[in-house]
């Protein structure tokens, strides 16, 4: 406006100054603007020009609305943190302007506090030893669920089918450990085995059952190794895993339910015509007894 002009502020500290910040007006003395060491003394100090209008008005070209808790934080050093974060960010941003290093700090503290969690929904530890496994298995309340792969097995790429077979049960698993990741503690081994893909499920530290993923084929010449995708039997496993959640230790009889056999010592199923050997000793899983006992 053509009354604006350019003057230099300096006075006592109980002098009373006009100011318009944004169109919001604030009454206020230089000793408050002056209080700290920021823009606001720098304006107010005489070391630098101030814009005025034609009544006196100094003018500030920021937003007012938070210009009024500015002030207050000068006056008594302390303010109540907006609740709102938008709101927050919008107040540090006004305290970044001001170079209110004190009030800055502040907020930004306010606004860490706030974040959302970073840390990742869902952690799967790939263990390095046996003895690391084991902690893991005994330290947690939780279930768990253990996939070990091996590719480097020589028994491994023997069909043009291992590879496919193979990534099924890593995409299984990593659906399994997503779904039930806050429920169930997912380990992932990769340190080596005899097998080349092997689940294994445990309740309170102990072994529940395992399911291979290679089974041997008798032909009319010689023996064969064949890698499954048996995911069926690995979905129900896991299931049966989630009756042990909550509980505060274990249960004998929850504990025969759901293990292969009726017995806590795991099994490893094999192909189709292995179980028909065995008697079909891998037909009926534990959920599937449990079930049966529930009935009767």
């Amino acid at each position: 406006m053509s009354g604006d002009h350019k003057k230099v502020i300096k006075g006592s500290p109980s002098q009373y100054v006009k100011l318009n910040v944004g169109g919001s007006l604030h009454y206020t003395t230089i000793g408050t603007l002056t209080k700290h060491d920021n823009m606001l003394r720098a304006m107010f100090s005489g070391r630098m020009e101030v814009l005025t209008d034609s009544e006196g008005w100094i003018l500030i070209d920021r937003c007012g609305k938070h210009f009024g808790t500015i002030l207050n934080y000068l006056r008594d050093e302390w303010i109540p943190i907006p609740e709102n974060q938008r709101e927050l960010q919008e107040l540090l941003a006004e305290a970044r302007y001001y170079c209110m290093s004190d009030l800055v700090e502040v907020c930004e503290g306010a606004v860490r506090q706030r974040e959302p969690e970073k840390d990742p929904v869902c952690r799967v530890p790939l263990i390095t030893s046996q003895r690391e496994e084991q902690m893991l298995i005994q330290s947690t309340s939780k279930p768990v669920v253990k996939l070990l792969v091996n590719r480097h097995n020589n028994k491994y790429s023997y069909t043009s089918t291992s590879d496919d077979n193979l990534l099924k049960n890593i995409e299984l698993f990593d659906r399994l450990s997503l779904r039930f990741s806050r429920r169930v503690l997912f380990i992932k081994d990769v340190i080596g085995s005899n097998e080349i893909c092997l689940w294994a499920f445990y309740g309170h530290g102990k072994k529940l059952a395992e399911v291979c993923c290679t089974s041997i084929v008798y032909a009319t010449d010689r023996k064969h190794t064949k890698v499954e995708f048996p995911e069926a039997r690995i979905y129900e496993e896991t299931l049966n895993v989630l009756l042990y959640e909550n509980r505060t230790g274990p249960d004998a009889e929850l504990m025969q339910a759901t293990s292969t056999r009726g017995a806590v010592a795991p099994v490893v199923c094999t192909s189709d015509d292995e179980e028909e050997r065995r008697g079909g000793a891998c037909s009926q899983s534990g959920l599937g007894r449990l079930r049966s006992n529930k009935n009767n």
